[in-house]
């Protein structure tokens, strides 16, 4: 008897080549970073790194404005895929910038730190592309789990190790919450496939098993993204993470979160709209408003960056409660534009913290405009952009957003970001303020504000403080910084991008 051969799957090789990118990548970024010699560990390593980005982004350009389905119907290609993977990909490479002088490479080994950046940045190619519940939770934790040990590299910091448990226990709970959810989509529906759901919901679409899941399913993107009330590990998590790791999740986790919400319910339960809808936008509100006003009285910046970031996610939400492309556009646009606000100002508190001693308190940015002025031009720009002040990126992006959410019949949701902006004029302009019109803060008045002086050796930090040469933090900080205001008169480039991860969701509307 003749047994016939085992036949796999088509395997689209072009198509997942920004995913063999990262993760070949991260494989030979964790053999070379074995090797002995100083030299290969902190300068090769971090080289090879970048080259992964940069070859991910190369193959995502290559691959740009391809629509296909990958390895049996589990992955999708398109736009909303193509354009978020820039993101990810640009916000790895800052993060990789940012971390070459950094002591948690050092302390966590130059191989296993960039391995794992790059593994995890593969982890949301996957979660964005991803058109199967089975896919999408293996992305989730692909993306999760390098994160929990990046949060804790730091070893010799209690804060570092804090946030690293922290993280791992919250985003367990939420990964739990996400995948009961999705078993309760299957169960509902009986596929796990997102083309396979769409039309079963329509035959379900009151079942309380579906409808169990999608506010199940809400909660663990939820947990991920920062939106409140599941947004608690936010702060911690920020202030006691490497510098570098908490730029990249602020920007790379919340665009990979939000890509996965649109894929899900703007695909998948696209016609049960009527019901997650409404809740989304209450969310969206509660979100807003609590994270404005926890930012209003940090003197952390890392923390008031973390507050910002959970009011940013109810901004980005009404791009997903709309339902409609516009939404997309205005989701994917705006993603694009908080990635540049978000690294200018992560690179400009890096570099304060290396060089004051301060560590990120807002005492270390006091009189940055005489002593600094280009960074302080850079951190204004970031500051004004995330207020939403015209002329800067940040501006476009939320007058789409509101845009979308009138299209959508949501317009009060608009009044609630118009308002938000207003409130958050209070700690963005704190900070301006301080860099502007404070003097830089004496040795005593530092003792005083951050409760230890301005240190000059003998722990994690003061190594850090004697790093005073970093072009490429400057970099970061000068170019993001920059690209807030440059996009802000002239956004049609990014438009383009917002509008061709749009349209790639187009037949679904």
């Amino acid at each position: 008897m003749m047994i016939a051969a085992a036949k796999g799957p088509h395997i689209d090789w072009a198509g997942i080549s920004p995913l063999i990118a990262l993760l070949g990548g991260a494989t030979i970024v964790l053999l070379v970073g074995l090797l002995r010699p100083r030299v290969v560990r902190e300068v090769l390593v971090p080289l090879l790194a970048l080259a992964a980005f940069g070859a991910a982004i190369g193959c995502g350009i290559w691959q740009y404005g391809e629509e296909k389905n990958l390895i049996s119907d589990a992955l999708r290609l398109d736009g909303l895929t193509t354009v978020l993977s820039f993101v990810f990909c640009t916000g790895g490479a800052a993060a990789v910038l940012l971390s070459w002088r950094a002591v948690a490479p050092r302390e966590a080994a130059h191989g296993e730190f960039y391995a794992l950046l790059l593994t995890s940045t593969g982890g949301m190619w996957v979660l964005v592309a991803a058109q199967n519940l089975v896919t999408l939770f293996l992305g989730l934790e692909l993306l999760s789990i390098p994160l929990y040990v990046l949060c804790a590299t730091e070893m010799r910091r209690a804060t570092s190790l804090e946030a690293g448990l922290k993280y791992l226990i919250i985003g367990s709970v939420g990964s739990a919450t996400f995948l009961y959810g999705l078993a309760f989509l299957y169960g509902a529906t009986g596929s796990t496939d997102f083309t396979v759901i769409a039309r079963a919901v329509d035959n379900v679409s009151t079942d309380t098993l579906l409808l169990t899941g999608v506010a199940l399913s809400v909660a663990g993107l939820a947990f991920k993204a920062s939106v409140a009330p599941f947004h608690q590990w936010t702060p911690d998590v920020y202030e006691g993470a490497p510098t570098p790791i908490t730029a990249f999740m602020a920007v790379a986790t919340k665009a990979a979160a939000f890509g996965a919400f649109l894929r899900l319910f703007d695909v998948a339960l696209l016609d049960t709209s009527a019901d997650w809808a409404p809740a989304l936008a209450v969310l969206a509100t509660i979100t807003i408003i609590v994270g404005n006003v926890g930012a209003l009285g940090q003197s952390s910046l890392k923390r008031l960056m973390a507050w910002s970031s959970v009011a940013q996610a109810g901004y980005m939400l009404a791009g997903v409660v709309v339902a409609t492309q516009l939404g997309v556009k205005a989701t994917v646009f705006y993603l694009a534009v908080y990635l540049m606000m978000n690294l200018a100002a992560f690179a400009v508190i890096l570099i304060r913290e290396r060089e004051t001693g301060l560590g990120d308190d807002i005492s270390s940015v006091q009189g940055l405009g005489v002593q600094r002025p280009l960074l302080a031009a850079s951190m204004t720009l970031a500051m004004l952009g995330l207020a939403g002040i015209p002329a800067t990126a940040g501006f476009i992006g939320k007058f789409y957003l509101i845009d979308a959410a009138i299209d959508g019949n949501y317009a009060w949701l608009g009044v609630v970001i118009v308002i938000g902006s207003m409130v958050s004029l209070g700690y963005y302009l704190r900070v301006v303020a301080a860099m502007w019109m404070q003097d830089a803060p004496t040795p005593g008045a530092a003792l005083a504000a951050t409760g230890r002086p301005a240190m000059a050796g003998g722990s994690a930090e003061a190594e850090a403080v004697v790093t005073r040469v970093q072009p490429e933090t400057w970099a970061v900080a000068l170019i993001f910084g920059a690209a807030t205001l440059f996009f802000g008169i002239v956004p049609s480039p990014l438009f383009n991008l917002a509008v061709h991860a749009g349209e790639s969701l187009s037949g679904l509307f």
